[in-house]
Order: C-alpha cells, then structure tokens, then sequence
C-alpha cells in the first residue's frame, strides 16, 4: 500500500485527536476543581458550533472579511463561556452540598433543556457552517492531497495545551485551579473565595467546549446530536487521562484520535466500540488513569435507609393497601393501562437493582442498562435461535446477565467513584456494540421480533399477574437483602472500607457479591421487558437506558429504600402523558428534573420521610452495625 496514505491516516488522526482534546480539557479542568461530572458540558459543544454558524452568517453580510469566520468563532466560544457561568450561578451553586449524582442529574436536565431550545431555534437540520478564509484548498503530503483547515486544526490542540500551560503556571487563577485540583478543601481553608473559583472554572470549562464545536463547524455541520456524541468522547479521553489532569487528556486523546484512524483499517467494526476498549484496557492496568491520581470517595452513594419500610402499623397497611390495589387493578383497567403497569412494574426492578448497588453499596453504574439489556437478549435469542419456551426463557435471563456481571464486576469493583462509572459504561458500550454489529445472531440495529410469551399468558391480564408476581419476588428478595447482614455488611463498606476491612468484611468482594445480584435482578426486568414488547432491539442496552435507571434512583431519592420505585412510576408517567403532548417533550421533562433536584435534593422519598417521620425506616433498621 502507498506510504503516503499511511502519512495522511497519521495526520487524520492528529486532526481528531485535536479536537478531541480541546472539546475535553473544559471538562477535566471542571471535574478538578469542582468534582461535577458536568453532562452538558456536550451542551457547551454543541451551542459553540451553532452560535458560530449565526455569528458568521451576521459577520459574513456585513463584509468583514476573514472576521467574519475567526470573529465569530471566538465570540461564540467566548458567549457559551458566560452561558457556563449562568449554569454555575442558577443551577450549580445550589446544589454544591448535595451529593455529587444530584449535580450530575441537574446537569443531564440541563442537556434535556438545551437539545429542544436549539431545535426550536435553529430547527432539526444539519446546518453546514462556512469554509474557514485562506484554508479553503489542500496541500500535497506524501503525495496525497491533505485539506489546509485539517493541517491548521492539528496545531490548535497543543496551542490550546500551551495557553493553558501559561495560564496555570504564570497567573494567580491558574495556581489557584491546580491547588483545588490536588486539596480543594485547603485552598477555602486559607480564604479563597470558592464560588468565585468555580466561576470562573465553569466560565473556561464552557469556553473550551464553545471553541472546539464552534472549530468543529467547517468540518462537522451543526446538528441536534452533536451534544450526545461528543460528550461520550470527552468522557472516555478524560478518564484515560485521568481525572483533573489536562496534560493527561491531551496524551489520550492523541491515543484515541490514532487507534481510530488506523483501527478502521484492520477491523472496520471495532470503530465503534475502540475508544471504550481502550478505556476498559488503562483502567484495568492503571486504575486512576494515565497521569490521574487517587480522588476521594464519591458521595453520591448517600446514606440509605429512610423512607417506607415495612416495620410500624401505618407503614404495613400502606404496602398492603398498595398491594390490594395492583391485585384488583385488572377488574377496572383498560388494555392501555395494564399495559402501562407492566412498564412501571419492570422498570421499578430496574431501578430498585440499581439502588440496590448505588444507595446501599456505594457503587456507581453507569452502565447498568447491560444487564437489563442482556437479561432481555438471552431470553430473546434463546426463543428465537433455539425455540425455548417463554418459561425457561425467563429463567435464563437473569443468569445471562448474572454471569456477565460477574465478569464484569470483578475488574470494575476494582475501581471506585467516577473511574468505577465510567469502566461500567465501557463493558456497557461494547455489549451495545456486540449487538448492534453481530447481524447475523442479533439482528442487528433491526432488532429481533416476535418474541411473545407463552399462549398461556398472551393475555394482557395474566400477564400482567406474572409481571407483578416476578416483579414483587425479586424486589422483595432484594429488599430482604438490604435488612439481612448483607444489607449492612455492605453498608459498612460503602460507609468505610478500611474500617469495614478492619472488622473481617473483604471490601471488594461484597462489592463484587453485590454486583452480581444486582445484574441478575436487572436482567430479569429484562426478561419480562422482552415478553411485554414482543421485541427487542440494540437501543435496549444504549446509553439512554442506564441513564433513565439513574434518573429514577435520583428523583425518588438515593438516601430512600422505596425512591427507585417511586422514582420509576413517576418518570414512566411522566414519558406516557408528557411526549404525546408537545414536539418539544425533552424540555419540559429536563425542566421537571430540574426542579425536583433543586426543590428537593434528597428525592421525593427523601423530603416525604423527612416530613413525616411516622414513614420512616425504624430506627434499629437504620442504624444496627455492620
């Protein structure tokens, strides 16, 4: 092969990995100091690539020459810096003492908020910006033409890293920046005013990100998705790097930029999942990243064990009230709400086995959505490749999921706060990938259909009693976990692992146990889930679905028992009776978060325990030793 397509792969990659660093430096520099896993920072990004398209337009018409394109880039980069500041004033600065998974859902509505005001501004279409003055040809390298914008876009990344360089080392702000990064604690001890800090930290987060989309416009057009797709991105180089560490960020994004420009050439599939593989493999080796180091404990895992529990006589004759109500539900419910119930019942196991990991282990997933996922494909590929009856279908899916988060969880409890997330969401995205290309056993992005259950329960009815009954069993099993020495073994851990490893409990391997409970009651919701539609297809697995499970943990409450459950039923309804009500139904359930996070920070579970503490946990319950 021609050693000049070599070259120009070489420069490609150098290209990506550019962009690539400038579009995650914002947000390393933010989780250092700030310690927010900031999700619309891909928000920043996208806002950056749009303004810029408006901005040229207005400086384009007014004949300003090459202004017209350079003028706008900086002044939209420099606008989606203020636009951080007004997210760090409205919204973070509320919610700075609440635990860390709260900030990240605030910030997640925010994404929800900003996707539909762009499409309502700018509309759904892709928006191809202007080609950038005096770079509009293509140079001769090795032989092969190589375009000019490319050629200058690979030396903006390491000017970005110089300037920030400068910045960090020659001005009083950016020492201040690199003290928060290593003792964010010491540096208010000695007076610095912090909120002023992490202003102006959210102000050059945001700008960084407007600069590398508003960069992005002559080579990517301006489109609603854009947010989503990079932020993904930003996330995988910044773990590698290493949490905090920009210089770390820039050494993995050169990684990532070359692996896919060269990856694609021995394995075209592997595109897809290479950035995640590459993540999963330094994490297993280096656990803290490239050139991170060791961060504390995440408190988003708060302090669980209020709210509901089955332990005085109100608390009993509100669940067997609730219980006599799902029993007789058939006899008044139409087909549309009973099947409205299964959803809520499935997804309801869905959240209750994540909590069960997140709000009593201290163990955050961000992939959660694999064992669901897995649980309803084992149980769809056994019907349809190996026609198994619904029944051991059924049986089957939580042990398909079981057994992969054994695997898994044996590396990622290796691991602890946002390092642990994100390798979850690795192993998540390569399940994601194995099924979206494995065409041949999966169906691929087509999915498989057909998958009905037993002629016994093709009733709406009865299946609707299976779905409570399996639903109710395997949530109550949980619960009895929780309350059992299990339960508080795995509290001491999530609490203080030195200690709890002091008093003979091995850390890591409760952990471990339970996050292989976890994955076997998550997949089999999935299980049912797959019955319930008929179908199934990759998007069961994606991203969306692990963040749904997070959603309905979070706005139920973390610190609650029941809150998932809640949690659950509320965003079901919220999906059902929101969507088919406006275009712009994103919006008005990224502005509904929004408000629940910040009118109430401990969930709805959370404030209702609070205020009435007749609901609440007994107190031996919540506080017998581990």
């Amino acid at each position: 092969m021609d050693p000049g397509f070599f070259v120009v792969q070489f420069l490609n990659g150098l290209a990506t990995a550019s962009f690539l660093f400038m579009a995650s430096a914002g947000l390393t520099i933010v989780f250092g100091v700030t310690r927010i896993v900031n999700f619309a920072h891909g928000s920043f990004y996208m806002l950056g690539a749009y303004l810029a398209y408006t901005l040229a337009g207005i400086f384009m018409d007014a004949a300003y020459g090459a202004m017209s394109f350079w003028g706008a880039i900086f002044l939209a980069a420099v606008i989606v810096g203020l636009l951080g500041i007004l997210l760090e004033l409205v919204v973070l600065r509320r919610i700075y003492d609440a635990p860390e998974l709260f900030q990240l859902l605030a910030t997640f509505a925010v994404v929800l908020i900003v996707q539909d005001l762009v499409r309502m501004t700018w509309g759904g279409e892709d928006l191809l910006g202007p080609r950038a003055p005096g770079l509009k040809s293509f140079v001769l390298v090795a032989g092969r033409r190589f375009p000019e914008y490319e050629l200058a876009m690979i030396f903006a990344g390491p000017l970005v890293l110089g300037a920030l360089w400068l910045l960090f080392h020659r001005t009083r702000f950016g020492v201040l920046v690199r003290a928060a990064t290593l003792d964010r604690e010491m540096v208010g001890a000695l007076g610095v005013n912090q909120a002023l800090l992490f202003t102006g930290v959210l102000f050059l987060g945001a700008f960084l990100a407007g600069l590398a989309g508003a960069l992005q416009l002559p080579r990517e057009p301006a489109n609603p998705y854009m947010d989503v797709n990079i932020i993904v991105e930003a996330f995988v180089v910044t773990v590698i790097g290493g949490m905090g560490s920009v210089t770390g960020a820039f050494l993995a994004a050169l990684l990532i930029g070359e692996l896919q420009a060269f990856g694609i050439l021995v394995f075209p599939k592997i595109t897809l999942v290479l950035a995640f593989l590459v993540m999963a493999v330094v994490l297993i080796v280096r656990p803290y990243g490239l050139l991170g180091r060791p961060q504390a404990e995440s408190h988003g895992a708060a302090r669980a064990g209020a709210g509901l529990a089955a332990g005085t006589p109100l608390q009993r004759g509100f669940w067997l009230a609730l219980l006599a109500l799902l029993l007789v539900l058939p006899l008044f419910a139409d087909e549309y709400s009973l099947k409205l119930m299964i959803e809520l019942l499935i997804f309801g196991l869905f959240a209750f086995s994540l909590n069960f990991i997140m709000g009593w282990g201290g163990i955050v997933s961000f992939g959660h959505a694999a064992y669901f996922g897995l649980g309803a494909y084992g149980a769809a590929l056994l019907v349809h490749h190996f026609a198994w009856p619904m029944e051991g279908a059924l049986l089957a899916a939580p042990l398909v999921a079981g057994t992969a988060a054994l695997v898994f969880g044996a590396l990622c409890v290796r691991l602890s706060g946002v390092y642990l997330a994100m390798l979850t969401l690795a192993f998540a995205q390569i399940v994601y990938a194995v099924a979206f290309q494995w065409v041949e056993f999966t169906g691929g992005d087509n999915g498989l259909i057909g998958i009905w259950p037993a002629s016994w329960a093709a009733s709406r009815t009865v299946y609707y009693y299976l779905t409570l009954a399996v639903s109710l069993a395997g949530i109550g099993l949980l619960w009895r976990f929780l309350y059992a020495p299990f339960g508080y073994s795995s509290r001491a851990v999530r609490d203080s692992a030195i200690r709890a490893d002091a008093i003979g409990i091995d850390p890591r391997y409760q952990r471990w146990l339970a996050f292989t409970v976890s994955g076997i009651a998550a997949g089999l919701g999935g299980g049912l889930y797959v019955f319930s539609k008929g179908n199934i297809d990759p998007e069961v697995l994606a991203i969306p679905t692990s963040v749904d499970a997070l959603t309905m943990v979070l706005i139920g409450g973390v610190e609650t028992v029941t809150g998932p459950l809640a949690g659950a039923a509320l965003l079901t309804l919220l999906k059902d009776f929101v969507m088919p009500l406006t275009l712009y139904w994103k919006m008005v359930m990224g502005v509904l978060i929004l408000g629940m996070v910040l009118a109430f920070p401990k969930g709805l579970v959370g404030i209702l325990a609070d205020r009435l503490p007749a609901l609440q946990a007994r107190p031996a319950e919540r506080e017998r030793p581990a």
